[in-house]
């Protein structure tokens, strides 16, 4: 039963990382909270001289939830209007409009 949760632990733990570094906002929670859930199970079930390798899921999968919640706090998310494109588009549309009321006169 260790070795199963050993293994869940690494897995959400490396899927936890991947979301951290992807910008997928809060959507990293879940695979940071299951690897904290079955590190915890993992740190329950495991003898004292066994106990390192949980401890070290534990503390990534805290970091990655820091981390996590640091960028959801502190990186806002702006979109900036493109007021050149704006400009240009508008200058294209009437350069189109010309050249129809141009080719409408010569029929």
């Amino acid at each position: 039963m260790r070795k199963l949760f050993i293994i869940l632990a690494c897995v959400f733990g490396v899927i936890g990382i991947a979301f951290t570094i992807l910008p997928m906002d809060t959507l990293a929670f879940l695979p940071i909270g299951l690897a904290l859930i079955f590190g915890l199970l993992t740190l329950k079930k495991s003898e004292e001289s066994q106990k390192k390798f949980p401890k070290i899921i534990l503390t990534i999968a805290a970091f990655c939830s820091i981390v996590v919640l640091g960028k959801t706090l502190l990186i806002k998310d702006e979109v900036a209007t493109d007021t050149q494109f704006e400009q240009q588009k508008t200058a294209t549309k009437q350069e189109a409009q010309k050249e129809l009321e141009e080719l409408e006169g010569l029929e």
